[in-house]
């Protein structure tokens, strides 16, 4: 009796053992393996006898560093050019399948939803042969308007070259991100809307309240819980974007590195330049701008309680 009440009180510890090991190993370690790292001068080469401690002199070159702000300021324009438009969109967006398309409704969230389960790399391949220079589909047709009454003066004269000018690179990057992340914030906004009661519709419509009414002063302050979370994830997802722009511009940022993140700066000078105490510092400094995003996003929807 006793051995059965003894596996009983382990069997807990048991099941949770390959997560905790896991996190341990996978999670917490890395992040504190970081921290340390910050202030260490390390050639991974000669193993760990060679870290060499230097206080703060990796974050010190880190905030005089101008790439460090340049990839920053990209970042920065990236989360906002792409994340914001993914809510705007993605709201109407779900009022519009949640209220409007009936039994279709479960397939169109799956279209929707299909470009964020699709592998970054195939995404990035597709967008890169249709801003292609010579050949890609958006040229094309940018010179087929161009071809129409009054458009040739608005258009460019020839083809544009997307992923060679720093004026350009962003905008495409940014329609990248938006395209495949505005799915995802749509099925979070359908799913928020179909947990609102159904009674506050009805009341709303008996009291005489239009469409946009209803929209506007029912369902909106009803998905602001949801509108939190949904921003929250963009705000950190867009600070640590890596994938699409990595792969767009071939891992070098593009010309003048206009498209060059601060996670891909972060790589390059671990990786590529060797230099993993002054990755550790950038990561860390881009921890401190996600954390002070954050918590203005929070303020900025006053949630209580959290």
């Amino acid at each position: 009796m006793s051995q059965r009440l003894t596996a009983q009180a382990w069997a807990p510890y048991v099941l949770v053992a390959p997560f905790v090991i896991l996190f341990l190993v996978f999670g917490l370690f890395p992040i504190g393996f970081s921290f340390v790292l910050m202030f260490q001068s390390w050639d991974p080469v000669q193993g760990v006898s060679s870290m060499k401690y230097v206080g703060l002199e990796n974050l010190s070159f880190a905030l005089e560093d101008p790439l460090v702000w340049v990839s920053l300021q990209n970042t920065l324009w990236l989360a906002v050019a792409s994340g914001l438009p993914q809510h705007l969109v993605a709201i109407p967006l779900a009022y519009l399948i949640n209220e409007r398309l009936g039994s279709w409704r479960n397939a169109a969230m799956g279209v929707y939803f299909l470009p964020y389960i699709t592998s970054t790399v195939a995404i990035a391949i597709m967008f890169g042969s249709l801003f292609s220079t010579d050949y890609g589909a958006v040229n094309a047709l940018l010179q087929s308007m161009a071809q129409w009454p009054g458009f040739s003066a608005l258009l460019p004269a020839g083809n544009v070259d997307w992923m060679g000018q720093p004026g350009t690179i962003k905008p495409v990057v940014a329609l990248v991100v938006f395209w495949r992340y505005v799915g995802f914030n749509t099925i979070l906004y359908v799913a928020a809307m179909q947990s609102i009661p159904r009674d506050l519709y009805e009341a709303a419509r008996l009291d005489g309240a239009s469409g946009w009414r209803v929209f506007w002063h029912v369902t909106l302050p009803q998905l602001k819980p949801m509108m939190y979370f949904g921003v929250t994830l963009s705000v950190i997802g867009g600070l640590q974007l890596f994938e699409e722009p990595f792969i767009l511009t071939g891992g070098k940022g593009g010309i003048e590195y206009a498209g060059m993140t601060t996670a891909m700066y972060m790589y390059r000078t671990a990786f590529e330049f060797g230099d993993f105490g002054l990755a550790s510092a950038i990561s860390w400094l881009l921890f401190a701008v996600i954390l002070v995003l954050t918590l203005v996003t929070n303020r900025a929807f006053r949630v209580k309680g959290g």
